[in-house]
């Protein structure tokens, strides 16, 4: 299933409610159980595998909380309605919290779920380009602008070709069609632990050019986002939810197969060959410690957006992270 497929199917739907949690608790303060509301960054897929799990094994209500799951219909929605109170915690990108804090918005971090970067620059492995050299004078295909360019262009410069020495081509999500298809040289803003997978499902074998290689600094790829205003209140609540996501990723890792089979149950759209591969692309990927927090690691990026004039001035790691497994 190619990422065209996947996100026209996600573009038509509403917020949809997956695996929601058991319902005789919500709102029930005597049960001693804490509802919580967390949106997806997109439709289910393996990266959301411990969230997944953990609703199916039970393992969010062994720590008092009747979560449920939403799938936003826009991936732009959900820091958006955390910042408005509509909903208790997203998952995000942190490239994205950097600005999106620089904007006001009252976000901050409380935790990790894919520890390391996902995005890579791709190209076919039967093309000439063996390096991000190579890229002078072609064609680079990508979704959408913004905080993709810039990595990007800093993984050119990185490698002595100017940003204006390739030629950028909207393919409309449409990247791995677009790179299988040869409209254009590489793409940029595909993810490791998908594209590919999707590139061997068509029998093309992509060559990969990783962004922390690449002279970007190394950062956490999806993260939980909460509101900063009301954080105290909740501090609880999403210490026991972090908890619950600790406890599910180390199963998911002591029994990768077991695992797949209870995801892939969970609904049968998400058994496909594709997925298969990505979910065990992504098993080293996930946060071992999702609570713990890696300062340096953000106010490394912080300064990176800051040298390339992304943001108007730096931020506190308090404005931008907090580590909830410390008082």
């Amino acid at each position: 299933m190619l990422r065209l497929t996947r996100r026209l199917m996600g573009a038509c739907l509403a917020l949809v409610l997956i695996a929601p949690g058991p319902t005789w608790a919500a709102d029930d303060d005597t049960s001693g159980t804490t509802s919580l509301k967390v949106m997806l960054d997109w439709y289910t897929n393996p990266s959301h595998a411990p969230l997944v799990i953990a609703q199916q094994r039970g393992i969010f209500e062994r720590h008092g909380l009747d979560v449920e799951l939403i799938s936003p219909a826009d991936p732009s929605v959900p820091p958006k309605l955390v910042a408005a109170g509509k909903i208790d915690m997203a998952i995000s990108y942190q490239p994205q919290l950097h600005l999106q804090v620089d904007q006001g918005l009252p976000l901050v971090r409380v935790g990790t779920l894919i520890a390391t970067p996902l995005n890579i620059t791709l190209v076919r492995a039967d093309s000439d380009i063996e390096s991000m050299k190579d890229l002078a004078g072609k064609s680079i295909g990508y979704s959408v602008g913004g905080v993709e360019e810039v990595l990007l262009n800093a993984m050119l410069e990185h490698n002595g070709v100017a940003p204006d020495d390739v030629e950028m081509v909207n393919v409309n999500f449409a990247l791995t069609p677009a790179l299988i298809g040869e409209k254009v040289d590489a793409v940029t803003g595909a993810f490791r632990n998908f594209e590919l997978a999707q590139m061997a499902q068509e029998g093309v074998k992509g060559r990969a050019f990783y962004i922390e290689e690449e002279g970007v600094p190394t950062y956490d790829e999806l993260i939980f986002i909460a509101n900063r205003d009301t954080l105290d209140a909740h501090r609880d609540a999403y210490t026991r939810f972090m908890a619950a996501i600790e406890e599910a990723t180390a199963w998911i890792i002591n029994h990768p197969d077991e695992g797949w089979e209870a995801f892939k149950a969970s609904d049968p759209a998400l058994d496909t060959p594709v997925n298969e591969k990505a979910w065990y692309n992504t098993i080293p990927r996930f946060a071992l410690r999702p609570a713990a927090l890696d300062g340096q690691r953000y106010e490394a990026f912080e300064s990176f957006l800051l040298e390339r004039g992304q943001i108007k001035a730096k931020s506190p790691l308090s404005r931008l992270a907090v580590d909830l497994s410390q008082p």
